[in-house]
């Protein structure tokens, strides 16, 4: 292992070596899906069922589900989009959760989005933060969530994201999955941020504590028409297994849809480049192409499919070895004149 190590930093500083060194690959892609949708049209009796998810084929095809979105609020303490979690539209909702975990889905909250309001309460003094902590700290046990996605859309600072972060931590445990959602571009060096607080530092300092990132790569803030985005995320130093490239699922969800055919090449060279590449997220479900509305949990087996396809590619072979051995060395030097370009700035 040690070799390894060893081996992997060398190519960092000289890709030519990459023939010469050892590659542990793995399958172990995350494919996480954000539920907010949960009723067709806003009607209160047609539920979204996430059970295909796990009734539908042979292989469960997706790893996290994501419910969506808990906001905090001054009224009820915790809306589940626009009702208390606790409301009777949400009891399949519920029930779908609990047979998902028995699968093995690990099933988390999503906090925040656009709705602002949650991070703002939460970042005030220490009798502020206790306010509105416990009814959020009360849902996560109540509906045995596993973990939590800080999707931070207004300014936070970053002693009040570590706060929290570290708040959860020591009331859930180790076990406990902690994500973030930024906008692509805030992984980027000098890249537009929603958040307030900067990534870089909040990794710098927490990272230990953060599973991974859920990086919307949409809306203007990056895109998964090409590698380039996430290849930038990575060349300034986040680690590629602590990516995950969040995509649309459908054209009416926003802005920055990309054909599926043409995502899917995407994953395929990045899954060849980064063996440990992070994964891919959807928003959202209950639209998701192929299938639409009548069978959304179809995007999750297109995307287990994605990730699976770059195991058809000999990575042994010396044509595959030149030609990622030149694509790595094009990343290096592309690293340094930015670096260098920062300086002289």
């Amino acid at each position: 292992m040690l070799v390894c190590n060893a081996a992997t930093w060398m190519v960092k500083l000289f890709p030519f070596l990459l023939p010469l060194t050892c590659h542990a690959a793995t399958n172990n892609h995350r494919v996480v899906v954000y539920y907010q949708t949960t009723n067709y049209n806003g009607s209160a009796t047609e539920h979204v069922s996430l059970l295909p998810l796990i009734n539908s084929e042979a292989k469960i095809p997706v790893t996290h589900v994501l419910v969506s979105a808990l906001h905090i609020d001054d009224k009820d303490g915790i809306h589940l989009n626009d009702y208390p979690p606790d409301n009777p539209i949400f009891d399949e909702v519920w029930s779908d959760v609990a047979q998902l975990q028995a699968k093995g889905v690990v099933v988390t909250g999503m906090l925040g989005g656009a709705a602002p309001g949650s991070f703002t309460r939460l970042d005030g003094d220490d009798a502020q933060f206790e306010k509105y902590y416990g009814p959020l700290h009360d849902t996560i046990g109540q509906y045995n969530l596993q973990g939590l996605d800080l999707d931070v859309e207004e300014n936070m600072s970053l002693n009040g994201i570590i706060r929290l972060i570290d708040r959860l931590r020591k009331d859930f445990g180790d076990d406990f999955v902690i994500t973030l959602a930024p906008v692509a571009s805030a992984l980027q060096k000098g890249g537009g941020n929603l958040s307030g607080f900067d990534y870089f530092k909040l990794e710098a300092q927490r990272g230990s504590d953060i599973d991974f990132y859920n990086g919307q790569f949409y809306s203007g803030f990056g895109s998964a028409a090409s590698t380039s985005d996430y290849q930038d995320i990575i060349d300034g130093g986040f680690p590629a297994e602590k990516v995950v490239m969040g995509l649309l699922t459908n054209k009416a969800n926003g802005n920055g849809f990309v054909a599926l055919d043409t995502s899917a090449g995407v994953i395929k060279e990045l899954v060849a480049e980064y063996p440990d590449f992070g994964g891919v997220a959807g928003w959202e479900y209950f639209n998701s192409m192929p299938g639409g509305q009548k069978e959304p949990w179809k995007w999750a087996s297109w995307a287990t499919n994605a990730l699976s396809a770059s195991s058809t590619t000999d990575t042994s072979s010396p044509k595959f070895m030149v030609k990622r051995a030149a694509h790595d060395t094009w990343h290096v030097v592309r690293r340094w004149g930015r670096q260098t370009w920062r300086l002289l700035k």
